[in-house]
């Protein structure tokens, strides 16, 4: 056996060294038994020598010390990760070091009792989530369990063994494993167990009175081979195409005052639908009555593979029918209490009665239950407690006070010509009120009968006593209590109707101004800081959002709570980064990181986390868990975030792929002008230097003509070298953003730069320049600027009607500065100037004898980088007037 010896790092050192997702996921691989001491960890050590010896690395994450000189023997030349030492409540527990395989990163790691419950400190509350940790950082894993953890046979076991397993393993966790049953006979196991090599002796006795028991161990046996052979057909078959149209969709329903029925059918449901690899429903019935929810049955549908679905109801059969018709359901299971007093059979008609009448296509499955037998018995204490902290009591004060209250105002006013009639109206608007203040039809109903009692025994004679002698009582009495009833029943709807109106109304707004604010902005981090402020308002909590890079943290704050949040701390940062991770919730509320003060969840976008959502606890000290509503809407908002996400994502894409189209078609553009203008200097060039080289003796050329071809080469070399000096004007752009570098410039310079330079190698031209009286400021490159002026002003010489003057005038509009460059030339000439300008040209015009090329490309480039705008127009006077427009700052 080797050990290793690791040192003991910070929980964010960890997340900053172990990346657990990797591009293919490990393989699972379970040694499936029925009883402790089958011999499980014994194959599974037996196995993993056997990928030692091809060449594997393979770690011993954690291996139960049961002391079986057997199996301890096997551990021998295999590397052994020592086990991590928490702390709780004083005592020192050891178990999986789930960071340290993460760090060592193996081929393979072996990791004993799959259902194991980790210590309260460690990151996940079960062993299997630390696995499903191995499995997505790639690493394959070897683990062992037995059939009665097996969550969906959870009940099976319990009425075939009469003990109620606690630690259990959620089905879908084995979907995608291999499963290899290890099995001997009950005979022999209990043999061995007699001999010490399963437990020690003081455990020995026990176990043989209690689990290990022949027709027990038999049973379980049973299933366990039941349960392989189900995995195999499940897995083996998956290739199997279903015929189209056969698919099977179950559902199931979840009733939270009922959760020994709830739960029995969620297991029997998981099963069946496993088995036929079917889509299953766990719908979750709100109605009037419905108090708060029930979070084990909602955890419990989803960790059996259930999609859970929340509808307020207030036709629960109508709604039922409703679902099964919209999700096409061709299964639905509903428990069946056999023990059901006959008084409640009276006012109560069974719903599966009405269901078999409405769903004649749907095939329906009823599972009896005994509701004496399977739900837990409370004591009267227990009983007691639970009306005084519930808001039974409460409802019950209210009921009570408002009944003695009519009664005491109606006994004022009896007598005095108040009249019969008028005290009814009293009683029933007591009904109203009490329907309107309490929760659910029991106390409105109860109000209602309490009115006819009262009324007839402190207001119709004989006084105080139910008997009615008065003609004509017994109907009014009658009428008064449907009346009663009826009246609450509505106002009980009404109530229940506008609040859910409310909440619906209320959330729809919040999704419709999210949206509204998401169109709106242009930047990734608006998107996190919009939806950070939402939900704080919302919840009334402190929300924290994280982007992808975590550089950035959208916060926001609720009332209560301020700057002084629980989220500022390192430690939920760490928390976020391993949720971004591993891309599954954790926090508050779920079996992943318990110790943390939020809840936290990823935003999904293709595959990859695109951000991090925290929501605090509403107090530091007293963790309040988010209902099953507000998940709902923080995952819709999820959803709504991860789309504008996506949308801002798709903008930046398309502005650059504009951006490089942009720069290829200035690339283009560049090429082909370069090209012109470099073939009319260097065929000049060339044409001259083969005229003096190729002088023939009977013409030879004279001193004069010698003298005009070097002049005429000198000026064709100082036009490419003003054709180089453009070309490194554009090195001077940043190519990426199409910025430039700018500062804060006198124009009157730049525009003397430049004239000064057009006068030094064209000293006969005309210029008249026109500027303003006060001094011009501009945001500008001035090297660049300069060379625009100039490139503008020598095609108006080179281009342009000769011996005409060229008019260069700087004129202030509002808060820009146009600068016009404006000679005399052909008027046909603004369309083609405009068409190079646009960079909407076509190669032939390019290589047209106009040919102005290459330096009106790099003006129009230099002005784009500028945020200017350049153009040409006709003057008044028949002129062509090339314009530029800057933004401008006076001095």
């Amino acid at each position: 056996m080797i050990t290793l010896d690791s040192e003991r790092l910070s929980p964010e050192t960890w997340l900053k060294q172990v990346k657990p997702v990797a591009k293919y996921p490990g393989k699972l691989k379970v040694f499936f038994g029925y009883a402790a001491g089958v011999g499980k960890t014994y194959a599974m050590l037996e196995e993993a020598h056997d990928q030692l010896e091809i060449g594997r690395q393979v770690l011993v994450g954690y291996v139960e010390p049961h002391t079986r000189p057997e199996t301890t023997k096997l551990l021998e030349g295999l590397t052994v990760l020592p086990p991590k030492v928490y702390e709780h409540k004083g005592i020192k527990l050891k178990d999986f070091d789930l960071d340290g395989a993460l760090l060592l990163h193996p081929d393979l790691v072996l990791v004993d009792e799959l259902a194991h419950s980790n210590p309260p400190s460690a990151r996940n509350k079960k062993r299997y989530q630390d696995i499903e940790e191995l499995l997505k950082a790639g690493i394959d894993v070897y683990t062992t369990v037995n059939v009665q953890h097996i969550e969906s046979l959870n009940d099976v076991v319990e009425e075939m063994t009469g003990i109620v397993v606690q630690e259990t393993v959620p089905d879908v966790f084995f979907e995608e494993s291999s499963l290899k049953v290890i099995d001997i006979e009950a005979g022999e196991l209990l043999e061995r167990l007699r001999l010490g090599k399963i437990y020690q002796e003081e455990n020995t006795s026990r176990a043989l009175q209690n689990f290990f028991v022949p027709e027990k161990l038999n049973l379980l046996r049973g299933l366990a081979i039941q349960k392989a052979a189900d995995h195999i057909i499940i897995n083996e078959n998956k290739e199997v195409s279903k015929i189209p149209g056969m698919e099977s969709v179950f559902l199931s329903l979840i009733f939270d005052d009922e959760v020994a029925l709830t739960k029995r059918t969620l297991r029997w449901t998981a099963r069946l639908s496993q088995l036929l690899r079917a889509k299953w429903f766990a719908l979750r019935l709100m109605t009037e009555e419905t108090e708060g929810e029930n979070q084990e049955l909602i955890k419990l549908a989803e960790k059996l593979g259930a999609e859970v679905v929340n509808i307020e109801s207030y036709d629960v059969i109508e709604t039922i029918t409703s679902f099964v018709k919209l999700q096409g359901v061709t299964d639905l299971v509903i428990g069946k209490n056999v023990t059901l007093p006959w008084w409640k059979k009276i006012f109560r008609e069974p719903i599966e009665d009405k269901l078999f009448g409405e769903l004649k296509q749907t095939e329906i499955h009823l599972l009896p239950y005994d509701e004496k037998a399977m739900k837990p018995k409370s004591g009267l204490s227990s009983k007691i407690r639970n009306f005084f902290e519930g808001n039974k009591f409460k409802d019950f004060s209210i009921t009570f006070f408002l009944m003695l209250f009519t009664t005491f105002m109606s006994s004022a006013f009896f007598g005095s010509g108040f009249g019969d009639q008028n005290i009814i109206i009293l009683y029933l608007v007591t009904v109203i009120l009490v329907a309107r203040f309490t929760t659910g039809y029991f106390w409105s109903g109860l109000s209602s009968v309490l009115s006819v009692i009262f009324f007839n025994w402190f207001f119709v004679e004989p006084l105080y006593s139910l008997t009615v002698y008065k003609e004509g009582y017994p109907i009014t009495l009658i009428i008064m209590l449907a009346v009663g009833l009826l009246v609450s029943n509505i106002m009980v709807r009404m109530k229940a109707s506008s609040l859910s109106s409310n909440k619906k109304e209320h959330q729809i707004q919040i999704l419709y101004d999210l949206n509204r604010r998401y169109l709106l902005t242009s930047q990734l981090y608006e998107v996190l800081q919009i939806t950070a402020t939402y939900l704080s308002n919302s919840l009334n909590r402190d929300v924290f959002i994280y982007d992808e890079s975590f550089e950035k943290v959208a916060k926001s704050f609720s009332e209560s709570q301020g700057n002084a949040s629980v989220l500022n701390k390192s430690e939920e940062q760490a928390i976020a980064q391993w949720v971004a991770l591993n891309q599954k919730e954790a926090g508050v509320g779920t079996d992943t990181l318990v110790g943390a003060k939020a809840r936290y969840f990823p935003v999904i976008l293709q595959g990859d986390t695109a951000a991090v959502i925290g929501v605090a606890s509403k107090s530091p000290l007293e963790p309040n868990e988010l209902t099953e509503e507000n998940l709902n809407f923080i995952r819709l908002v999820t959803v709504q975030m991860a789309i504008a996400i996506e949308q801002k994502m798709l903008q930046k894409e398309k502005q650059r792929i504009l951006v490089d189209q942009e720069k290829e078609k200035t690339k283009g553009n560049l090429l082909r002008a370069i090209s012109h203008d470099l073939r009319t200097p260097l065929t000049s060039i060339s044409g001259a230097v083969e005229m003096v080289l190729n002088e023939e003796p009977a013409h030879e050329l004279s001193r004069e003509e010698k003298k005009q071809f070097l002049i005429g080469i000198e000026k064709d070399a100082e036009w490419l070298l003003r054709m180089v000096e453009n070309l490194l004007s554009i090195t001077r752009i940043d190519t990426q953003k199409m910025e430039v570098k700018k500062t804060e410039e006198v124009l009157d310079d730049i525009l003397s730069s430049a004239i000064f330079r057009i006068k030094k190698y064209y000293p006969g031209i005309q210029l008249e320049v026109s500027l303003p009286d006060e001094v011009v400021l501009v945001q500008v490159d001035p090297i660049l600027m300069e060379q625009v002026i100039f490139n503008l002003l020598e095609n108006s010489v080179r281009y342009g009607v000769k011996d005409k003057p060229i008019k260069l005038k700087v004129v202030l509009r509002g808060n820009a500065t146009s600068i016009h460059v404006i000679n005399e030339g052909q008027i046909e000439d603004i369309t083609y100037l405009n068409s190079l300008l646009d960079n909407d040209h076509k190669e032939t015009v390019i290589d047209s004898k106009k040919g102005l090329g290459i330096g009106l490309s790099i003006v129009k480039t230099i002005i784009s980088a500028h945020n200017g705008i350049i153009y040409a127009t006709e003057t008044d006077d028949k002129e062509i007037d090339v314009t530029i427009e800057l933004r401008r700052k006076k001095g």
